[in-house]
């Protein structure tokens, strides 16, 4: 009785020193997150590199060093391209009329086009002001997230040794499942998702620049970085650039933009890239996916186009080992 009645007093001071921590560290929680899901997808990254004659400590800041330069080639350079682009992206909508009348039976309505290009603007504006007041505690956050990587690569098994002294040996498999199910989710969103959103970027690059349209390169990165929103996807910039034709009358321009981009954008990545890249991943569907997506964005902000699908995935993966629970069960007890 002693004892378990210390295991309890031990487990309630763990609860609330997490819970004091999160609240000390809510301001890096994001960054922290980020670098663990990082710091498991290349783990294999840094077994490899082990493997090949590297000691520990050397695989580890290697690995930590393509992590950090994959990020920074990852998510600068579209931010650079759509920013020094404004001006391409912005004369490529000022080619459509000042005002757009949408007419329905007897009814008509007059939109405005002028005053949603002047919004636009203005919040491009404000979002590189914002990054560029931040800029000091996006650097400490590097730090943070590089030291991080490497400590987890360093010490990949501390994490798993912890778990598995904190978990009774019969929950073990439950522990192995989750972690499967973990590593699938994140390679997914991680190295599938990438490696599609570039392939999409070059595709589009080269089908709108054929097509001829102006500033191409930064709607081929537009389309690239929405490779990242499921279901919707790079589908969305054609069918955009084909409605602003059929408004400005070019219908040959639409029709090609259409049918050329819903196949070579829209489609071919997604139907060649994944495919292949797709065996280490959990088979997580597009609809689970997509909500979790939706919802983590929406309540947690950019972090969250990662913690939802995770928490998706997990519950999924739960939802199934209780379900084999209870066949199992029902099996025994026939």
């Amino acid at each position: 009785m002693a004892r378990r009645r210390r295991t309890y007093v031990l487990a309630g001071l763990l609860v609330l020193t997490g819970c004091l921590t999160a609240v000390l560290l809510a301001r890096v929680l994001s960054t922290i997150f980020l670098a663990i899901t990082v710091a498991y997808v290349l783990f294999p990254v840094s077994e490899w590199l082990g493997s090949h004659g590297l000691n520990r400590r050397l695989s580890a800041a290697v690995t930590t060093g393509v992590a950090f330069v994959s990020g920074t080639l990852v998510f600068v350079p579209p931010g650079a391209v759509l920013y020094l682009r404004r001006r391409d992206l912005f004369s490529f909508f000022q080619q459509l009329p000042a005002t757009v009348v949408i007419e329905f039976g007897e009814f008509s309505t007059a939109i405005e086009i002028d005053p949603t290009l002047m919004a636009a603007r203005e919040t491009l504006t404000a979002v590189a002001v914002d990054l560029a007041a931040e800029s000091p505690v996006l650097a400490l956050k590097a730090v943070l997230f590089a030291i991080l990587v490497y400590a987890m690569l360093w010490r990949p098994q501390a994490p798993k040794q912890a778990v598995y002294r904190t978990v009774p040996t019969s929950y073990h498999d439950v522990a192995d499942r989750l972690h499967q199910r973990l590593r699938g989710t994140l390679y997914a969103i991680y190295v599938l998702q990438a490696a599609t959103a570039f392939g999409t970027f070059l595709v589009a690059w080269v089908v709108f620049w054929l097509l001829g349209y102006q500033g191409a390169f930064a709607l081929a990165v537009v389309a690239g970085v929405l490779q990242f929103i499921p279901v919707i996807g790079p589908s969305i910039v054609v069918l955009a650039i084909a409605v602003a034709d059929v408004i400005n009358g070019n219908i040959s321009g639409a029709i090609l933009v259409t049918v050329f981009g819903l196949v070579f954008v829209g489609f071919l990545p997604d139907a060649v890239i994944r495919p292949r890249l797709a065996r280490s991943t959990t088979g997580l569907p597009a609809s689970l996916y997509f909500v979790g997506f939706t919802g983590g964005v929406l309540t947690l902000g950019i972090i969250g186009f990662i913690v939802g699908p995770v928490i998706i995935a997990l519950l999924v993966e739960l939802s199934a080992l209780l379900t084999n629970e209870r066949n199992g069960g029902q099996q025994k007890l026939s």
